[in-house]
């Protein structure tokens, strides 16, 4: 009975933790939206230039009833799942070989680094011109962009690890298995989700830039939809579900970080 009453008080705690966490984040959005509207209000511009909160609400309910924003969220989200997974899981793999050998990070880094100064909208037309327009290259673009904070953090993680510990697994003979499992992704870890959680955000970008470059799909193209018809609550819209997007996706890389680095304490 004792476990099961420290148990509850335990759940109580979490929810009411959780509660007054939310408590100045919805403060924060009402006021926010009464200063909008006032201000829209006041500045007496039409709605198709600064429509205030009301409006936009009406939009958002509008395109959540005949499914459109849905759908263009969906076929968005997949997009930048997709080019995460790629992304990260090249970047990890490139990360630990870089990480381990010091002469391949003096040969590859230069590339890697020079790749970085193109902006992703410049390459975007050339994917699509060897890849088409459709879900692939978008997914490409994402990745490019998760790519790199999740390949510097792989580095420095790996990097991070005491040469004393090192020294201890190989007087206890461990294999390269037990050392990569039990050493080094333990340690690498914090900081790889470190970046992705930046990555998990900034790919939200990439699929945006795709879909503006190559509209048929997506937010991006919802949004440049609405800006041509000058239907700019619509814009609002689709800004506010890229962001709901991107807060949601840091938000699991987060709850995946306290559940993985738990041991920690």
């Amino acid at each position: 009975m004792t476990a099961l009453n420290n148990s509850k008080i335990k759940v109580s705690r979490g929810r009411k933790s959780v509660v007054l966490r939310l408590i100045p984040i919805a403060a924060a959005v009402v006021v926010c939206g009464a200063v909008w509207q006032a201000v829209a209000g006041f500045a007496g511009m039409p709605a198709f230039i600064f429509p205030g909160p009301l409006a936009v609400a009406g939009r958002l309910g509008a395109v959540l009833v005949d499914g459109t924003l849905i759908r263009h969220a969906l076929f968005t989200l997949g997009e930048v799942l997709a080019g995460m997974a790629a992304g990260v899981g090249a970047a990890a793999l490139l990360g630990y070989l870089l990480g381990k050998s010091r002469l391949a990070e003096q040969i590859l880094a230069p590339y890697i680094v020079a790749t970085q100064a193109i902006p992703v909208a410049a390459i975007a037309p050339l994917l699509f011109i060897w890849l088409g327009s459709g879900f692939a290259s978008k997914a490409l673009i994402c990745a490019l962009i998760v790519f790199f904070p999740v390949l510097v953090n792989t580095v420095i993680g790996l990097r991070s690890v005491s040469e004393d510990l090192r020294e201890l697994t190989r007087s206890l003979g461990a294999t390269p298995w037990q050392n990569f499992h039990l050493l080094e992704l333990p340690a690498a870890l914090p900081i790889l989700l470190g970046g992705l959680k930046i990555g998990a955000t900034l790919s939200v970008i990439g699929a945006v830039v795709g879909e503006f470059i190559a509209p048929d799909r997506g937010l991006g193209f919802l949004i440049s939809v609405a800006r041509g018809q000058y239907d700019t609550a619509l814009v609002f819209v689709g800004v506010f579900a890229l962001i709901v997007m991107a807060l949601g996706l840091y938000g699991m890389v987060a709850w995946a970080e306290s559940r993985l680095l738990k041991w920690r304490g």
